[in-house]
């Protein structure tokens, strides 16, 4: 009689935990799966307007956007200032810190193209001092990218994309653009594999 009563109090127990709904870490609510950057499938890019700005010094971004251009189609804009960087290379690196200290924000060349013409703008550049030229900088602000996509890409021996995004992703964010980060372009196929993996095809 003990043993039977003993039994059904532990099924009574049981019947008031199941009852409370009690949570074991197993069922408990996972926390969300981190965001993954937009893709130009998903965002519908390809086919868009698109306007490819890059800042180049030795070269190698110029090749890397003219790259990019036969994938991606669209229209190509040099970014150039009316002063131009000294050619030797330490002479440069010089000129380019003391800009970076001062944030400073050198002129540019010619007229800038109307963004409004355009639905999605790369922007590409070289990695100087750990970010992007001061002149990719004069370009965002005297831009009016409300609105509009822009991809970034960069060209560098070593350093990553990632040591640019914060200053570039607080200017675009003052313009109201919508930002997808890109690669940084360390050999020449970089170019296709990146944005095939972002939905265009040749």
């Amino acid at each position: 009689m003990k043993k039977l009563i003993t039994v059904l109090m532990l099924v009574f127990v049981a019947l008031i935990v199941a009852a409370c709904g009690g949570q074991t870490p197993s069922s408990a609510a996972q926390p969300a799966p981190a965001k993954t950057a937009p893709t130009a499938a998903s965002e519908g890019l390809q086919g868009k307007k698109t306007l490819i700005a890059y800042f180049t010094y030795s070269g190698t971004t110029e090749r890397a956007a003219q790259d990019a251009q036969k994938i991606i189609g669209g229209d190509l804009f040099k970014i150039a200032t009316v002063n131009p960087y000294p050619s030797a290379y330490r002479e440069c690196t010089e000129v380019a810190k003391a800009e970076m200290q001062n944030d400073a924000r050198p002129a540019l060349q010619g007229t800038l193209p109307d963004k409004q013409n355009y639905d999605v703008i790369f922007i590409g550049y070289p990695i100087w001092w750990h970010q992007a030229p001061m002149a990719v900088f004069s370009f965002i602000e005297k831009s009016n990218l409300s609105g509009k996509t822009v991809v970034l890409f960069c060209t560098s021996g070593g350093s990553d994309i990632s040591e640019t995004l914060p200053k570039l992703h607080d200017a675009l964010n003052k313009k109201n653009a919508k930002v997808i980060d890109g690669i940084t372009v360390n050999r020449p196929q970089g170019i296709d594999e990146w944005l095939n993996k972002l939905g265009y095809k040749k």
